[in-house]
């Protein structure tokens, strides 16, 4: 069980989080054009740098924690779904405090 462990905080941080599009209107999934562009730059700038974390030892993934699926030869799919899922999670909250708040963003009029 504990090779699910780093999926289960993902789900953990999901479920946490993806009521807020429904019940609180946030918005961010049915915005699918912000979104990608959102996750583009962040998800390229974190795979960089795991990439230079682990050439350098920096840090590892402990095989016992992770599926075991490594993509590009050196990232554990949990740790892309981390850098999806997190950013995810946090514009989920943003836009249910601007629902609540009803307040507008940057481009929107």
């Amino acid at each position: 069980m504990t090779k699910f462990s780093y999926i289960g905080v993902l789900v953990f941080i999901l479920f946490g989080t993806v009521w807020l599009e429904i019940v609180l209107q946030a918005r961010v999934l049915r915005k699918i054009k912000r979104l990608i562009l959102t996750l583009i730059p962040v998800v390229t700038l974190y795979i960089i740098w795991d990439y230079y974390a682990i050439i350098n030892n920096h840090w590892f993934f402990d095989p016992t924690k992770t599926t075991g699926v490594i993509l590009i030869g050196f990232l554990p799919i949990e740790e892309l779904l981390f850098f999806i899922v997190v950013p995810i999670a946090a514009l989920l909250s943003f836009e249910a405090v601007r629902s609540i708040k009803q307040e507008k963003a940057g481009d929107e009029k």
